[in-house]
């Protein structure tokens, strides 16, 4: 939904989000001797001597980069060979601990570029991005595939029952044990050259996925040549439209970049319906112009590698070898969990429309509910139906006072912590803002960067990740990013955001306090390396503080008066959250279904036709409705091609139901009280994937999780 989380460092594979065959070295040093000269000075060979081992940015250049990626995977490689060469039986101590210490360089030198590559790329990252997209597949397949390494791993994990390991380190034993098996440990060696194949094929085309879309999002931009084509928007947001054209070269114009979802946000105020419908179809089609940018042979070509690894896998689908290791287990699951959900979104999502064109009806506008009309009249009858308007309540937040006095506060209110910006930090960009975190001890814990605005250079949507990930073993603190893609205001303008900018701010936060908090031996176990349909738990969860009376009175103060918002405006917000949701978990289940049906396919399917293929889906699925587009369309959907949540969309909805239910308990037990959010920093944030998943639920919880709340919340029970 607000999140993408960015791919992960593997523990042992470096999940970069690039690379390329070893074997190119030759033609790559032809072609550019800089950047395949490894130079002594290079930033990512040692340690940095900054806080927290944060990177200097003051000493990393974009040609860096490459030279220390291909180093870092040759040393890793050396470091995996000493264990395999090890004459000794494999034991605990000299395999998997070694395991976990590999790699250094090469997790430095990734980080840093998986932050530059989505947040603040160029011409030349996204050159090196594609040039070197099969490295990840080979590097990791070199590992995952190695059968000595994996021999090794399976004698400890047999040995596991008599073993006097303590239960994180029998845990990461029989985490590494899956992995090697779901990355094709088995396989037969012949097996093994086709699966590396696919891989190496799969991870090029996910680089050229991204910077394709990208690309088009750029294009796809929409130009006004006059004020008149956006009237309804307000003032601030005309200014930043001007100022966005003027960085384009653009001048006497104003420019609306488009954001990664479908709908977009100045659809719910313009008032001209012509350039509602152009924005929305710029947006619709932006990866689908039969250009270098249309993105449909690409996926198409993503999907039928995918499921050719799972059935060379032995799975039916890729969705069935994927979801092993989730929390749902089987796509069955998932289409359980929908099942539950369809209707009755679907059934509130056809009353909206019914209100909505009752008032278009009203005025006599005399046209039938287009998607790109949605927003607008939806607008409309929120006004009326709950007298409130979105340009009343975006006074009361404005951006730095939401950070530090409301995503900050509602942090230490909970959990003891505070914060103190560190401006001696170097950053990649002027506008991103560091910050220490204290534990209520004052010890240290960890340094949080923060970029929320967006530049045409920056992938759409919204992300936490980690540079330096916690480990006791590497005697590591977490240091963690949220990126965003806010409007940015024109000079000298306060950056007024909406109340659903707000909840992506709490919610991204949600991601970082679960790396904070991470308390683990082992990195592979840290923090938020959980499965993907608990990851996203903790952030949903944090998103209930926004409304809370509490944590609401001390950040949402009117940046011109200085007054706090009204308890009439925010018993309207708390009325209105259920309003419209029928559209917007449909949108959500419309998503997540494209993203299981391209996943369930199998090698002999044929995919002719992306849109066709795309409107079946949601037929099939009971999900199509001609004015609720998915979310996503196939063409321009990152999550799945490209950052890690292929067959993993549903997600977003599967936590939804865990931190409904969680904050249930909350309620139950008095809501905000530093107590309860100890227990839940104790026994949730904490954990990381030391735990059975379910487990660590269930005993926060004292019973499994209940899909009522969520049903409440999203008013589907009315």
């Amino acid at each position: 939904m607000k999140t993408i989380k960015m791919l992960s460092l593997l523990p042992v594979a470096a999940a970069i989000v690039l690379s390329s065959s070893c074997g190119n070295n030759k033609q790559q040093t032809k072609n550019n001797n800089k950047v395949d000269t490894l130079a002594s000075d290079n930033p990512f060979l040692k340690t940095s001597t900054l806080p927290y081992e944060a990177p200097d940015f003051t000493k990393i250049k974009d040609e860096d980069f490459k030279p220390a990626i291909i180093e870092g995977m040759r040393l890793q490689l050396d470091e995996i060979k000493k264990i395999t060469d090890n004459p000794d039986s494999a034991t605990f101590l000299n395999t998997l601990v070694p395991l976990e210490q590999s790699g250094s360089v090469l997790k430095r030198a990734a980080a840093v570029f998986n932050l530059l590559t989505g947040a603040n790329t160029n011409e030349y990252l996204q050159k090196v991005q594609e040039e070197l997209a099969p490295l990840q597949a080979a590097h990791s397949d070199a590992i995952h595939l190695n059968k000595a390494l994996f021999d090794r791993i399976t004698t400890v994990y047999n040995h596991l029952d008599k073993s006097n390991l303590d239960s994180e380190s029998k845990r990461l034993v029989a985490y590494y044990y899956q992995e090697f098996m779901l990355a094709g440990a088995k396989l037969s060696d012949q097996n093994k050259i086709l699966l590396k194949q696919y891989n190496e094929q799969e991870a090029s085309l996910s680089a050229k996925f991204t910077n394709q879309l990208l690309a088009a999002a750029k294009a796809g931009a929409y130009i006004a040549n006059s004020k008149e084509e956006l009237a309804g928007l307000s003032e601030g947001a005309l200014e930043a439209a001007a100022e966005d054209a003027k960085t384009a070269n653009l001048s006497g114009k104003w420019l609306l970049p488009l954001q990664n979802t479908t709908q977009q946000p100045a659809l719910g105020s313009l008032t001209n319906r012509t350039t509602r419908e152009k924005l929305f179809e710029l947006s619709w089609n932006r990866a689908e112009k039969n250009d270098s940018n249309d993105t449909r042979k690409t996926i198409k070509a993503i999907a039928q590698i995918r499921a050719q690894k799972a059935a060379l896998m032995g799975y039916a689908n890729y969705a069935a070898w994927k979801l092993q290791d989730q929390m749902a287990k089987t796509p069955e699951a998932v289409d359980k969990f929908f099942a539950d959900l369809v209707p009755a979104a679907v059934k509130k999502a056809r009353q909206e429309a019914s209100d909505i064109q009752a008032v278009i009806d009203s005025s006599h506008a005399g046209f039938q509910l287009a998607p790109y009309d949605w927003d607008y009249y939806a607008d409309k009858v929120r006004k009326a139906r709950y007298n409130l308007d979105e340009n009343e309540i975006k006074p009361y937040f404005e951006l730095n006072k939401v950070l530090e006095d409301g995503v900050f506060y509602a942090a230490t209110q909970l959990y003891g912590i505070t914060f103190k910006e560190r401006k001696d930090i170097p950053v990649y960009q002027k506008d991103v803002r560091v910050f220490e975190v204290f534990d209520q001890d004052k010890t240290s814990i960890g340094l949080f960067y923060f970029d929320y605005f967006k530049r045409d250079n920056k992938s759409g949507g919204a992300w936490m990740d980690n540079l330096v990930t916690q480990s006791k073993l590497l005697g590591t603190k977490p240091v963690i990013y949220n990126v965003c893609n806010f409007t940015k205001p024109a000079p000298g303008q306060p950056a007024l955001i909406s109340f659903d900018d707000v909840t992506t701010m709490f919610h991204e936060f949600g991601h970082a306090l679960h790396g904070f908090f991470a308390s683990q031996q082992y990195p592979s176990l840290s923090g938020t390396n959980v499965a993907r349909d608990f990851v996203e738990f903790p952030s949903q969860f944090n998103e209930h503080w926004a409304l809370d009376p509490a944590i609401l009175k001390h950040y949402a103060i009117h940046y011109k008066t200085g007054q706090p918002i009204s308890v009439e405006l925010v018993d309207k917000i708390k009325k209105a959250s259920t309003f419209n949701q029928g559209y917007m978990l449909t949108e959500l289940l419309a998503a997540a279904a494209l993203d299981m049906k391209w996943h369930k396919l199998k090698p002999e399917d044929p995919i002719k036709d992306v849109d066709s293929f795309e409107l079946h889906a949601l037929e099939q699925t009971g999900l199509y409705l001609n004015t609720v587009p998915p979310r996503y369309r196939s063409s321009y959907f990152l999550h799945i091609w490209s950052n890690g949540y292929a067959a993993g969309y549903y997600a977003y909805l599967w936590t939804e139901m865990l931190d409904d239910d969680a904050f249930e308990w909350f309620k139950e037990h008095g809501g905000l009280s530093r107590a309860n959010g100890q227990r839940f920093r104790d026994m949730i944030l904490s954990k990381g994937n030391t735990e059975d998943l379910e487990k660590i639920y269930e005993d926060f919880r004292g019973q499994k999780p209940s899909i009522k709340p969520m049903e409440e919340n999203r008013g589907l029970l009315n």
